[in-house]
């Protein structure tokens, strides 16, 4: 027999006992998420990539438009993830544990929003669900991970809290009050990654209209709810495509139409690209869950039928994670940390698995959740301090500066042996920025248009320490000379040399 229908409980404030199960669940998560968070460096190429751009928003002031480098736009992404970055490096320093405390906090905040959703069905226990999330290993390491897709995880959720409370309201005007946190989270949401934010309607919308039809979903596209989606989400992508000639072909073929369509990135694009990146993230992402995950897996299809026929909250959870995860799927672009928003409904669906199981009034089950807390921190402490790797910028900041320590330089820029925008974004290491607090540029040297860049960035910073691909390393100091510039080798580091090059003037 399947597991009996729960019915959606009314919100109230918790209980005394209650609050304290929230503080200190709260505190835990504090603790797991700020622990070693800035002992390792960034790592290129994502890290280095969203914290250079946000350091460029604070050393130029303008935070409308993300850049690579003064003059190099980037429209890759939207801008919240930047804008966080900028806000705690503004406040906390240029250091990378301000870096990356915005991800600590989102993963506390995303684990408290996915115990507030489960209120409307858990009721006391709802504390269990934020901590099933906040102690799943998926959740843990990607809050030291910077990226977009745990801010992107922290929107979405809020949006689906706001869906999941007007859903359930038993008053039009309460429900209507929730609608409007439903799409300002899901303007958050695509104002971080653009329309992957929008994912989670694919299940709001059939459940609304099993329980009410047409109209149970329509009640909640308000227009003060749409008008406050477009403000949040659209306003920026319509400045941006007035200030910045070829922003909306950005937006729309290299940010839409190539992740979906083609193969142009290279991120797992096979036709079982998803069963080899998804399928083993949600499996490792969902320990020390793993008796639960078996038992719910098993029970799935009698849970769908009775939870779909009945209307019970079980049937959008299963929609939240099936059906953005066969979009995922079907797209050519493919990396793990995609899927992270779908920890959210995976961890709710724990959590009803284990709301009867799992008793921490008794010893046992406190005792093994502690070792598992200590087990995290020893394993992100042993990732911080004993994983090495040439991507580490922080490491490549201290070489350089050795190499240059006696050299005055005002800008770095990197000449990559490659033919493309999108190759040389992912080569260079855009966030030796926060720590050598100089503007960092970049050529392609296969390109002719890149190449002319590179008197011209001389001509503008006065001096350069110019890292060069070994196998053009000649033919770029050839060209150095070529701009009229003084040019003094300073030997090698990994597969590139160093040069240090200054207008023949003097600057």
């Amino acid at each position: 027999m399947g597991q009996a229908v729960t019915t959606p409980h009314s919100v109230r404030g918790p209980s005394a006992h209650g609050r304290q199960a929230w503080l200190l669940l709260s505190a835990l998560l504090l603790v797991l998420g700020l622990a070693f968070q800035g002992t390792r460096g960034l790592w290129s190429p994502d890290e280095g990539r969203f914290t250079g751009g946000a350091v460029q928003m604070l050393d130029s002031g303008h935070w409308l438009v993300p850049r690579y480098s003064p003059d190099q736009p980037n429209l890759s992404k939207p801008p919240v993830t930047y804008w966080m970055i900028a806000a705690a490096v503004a406040v906390f320093g240029h250091d990378t544990w301000a870096v990356r405390l915005p991800y600590a906090l989102a993963y506390v905040l995303t684990a408290l929003l996915v115990g507030l959703i489960a209120r409307s069905w858990m009721g006391g226990r709802a504390w269990l669900a934020a901590l099933v999330y906040g102690l799943a290993l998926g959740p843990f390491l990607t809050a030291n991970i910077v990226s977009t897709d745990v801010p992107l995880t922290l929107f979405e959720t809020l949006a689906m809290l706001g869906y999941v409370r007007a859903e359930f309201a038993g008053a039009a005007g309460v429900g209507g009050r929730w609608a409007l946190l439903m799409w300002a989270g899901f303007g958050l949401a695509f104002l971080t990654k653009g329309p992957p934010g929008l994912l989670p309607l694919l299940a709001a919308i059939p459940y609304s209209v099993r329980r009410g039809g047409w109209r149970g979903f329509g009640r909640l596209c308000t227009l003060p709810g749409l008008a406050l989606f477009l403000l949040i989400g659209g306003g920026w992508y319509l400045a941006v495509m007035l200030r910045e000639p070829g922003a909306a072909h950005d937006f729309l073929y290299r940010e839409v139409y190539e992740r979906i369509f083609t193969a142009t990135q290279q991120r797992n694009p096979q036709w079982y690209g998803g069963f080899v990146v998804y399928l083993p993230f949600l499996l490792l992402a969902t320990l020390p869950w793993w008796l639960a995950l078996g038992r719910m897996l098993r029970a799935a299809r009698t849970a769908w039928r009775d939870g779909w026929t009945q209307s019970d909250p079980r049937a959008l959870l299963w929609l939240w994670v099936l059906l953005p995860l066969v979009v995922f799927f079907l797209a050519r672009s493919r990396l793990p940390l995609y899927v992270l928003p779908l920890l959210a409904p995976l961890t709710l669906l724990l959590a009803r698995e284990l709301d009867a199981r799992l008793d921490l009034s008794r010893r046992g089950p406190r005792v093994r959740l502690a070792l598992w807390v200590l087990l995290l921190l020893a394993l992100k402490g042993g990732l911080a301090l004993g994983v090495h790797t040439r991507n580490d910028e922080r490491a490549l900041a201290v070489r350089l500066a050795t190499a240059a320590v006696a050299r005055p330089y005002a800008a770095l820029m990197f000449v990559e042996d490659v033919g493309t925008a999108y190759q040389r974004e992912q080569r260079t290491p855009w966030g030796l920025n926060l720590y050598l607090r100089r503007p960092v540029y970049a050529v392609a040297w296969r390109s002719a248009g890149d190449r002319a860049r590179l008197c011209g960035t001389l001509d503008a910073r006065g001096a350069l320490l110019v890292v060069a691909d070994r196998g053009i390393a000649t033919a770029v100091q050839s060209a150095l000379r070529g701009c009229a510039a003084r040019v003094e080798p300073l030997g090698t580091l990994y597969q590139a040399r160093l040069l240090w090059a200054t207008p023949a003037g003097g600057r």
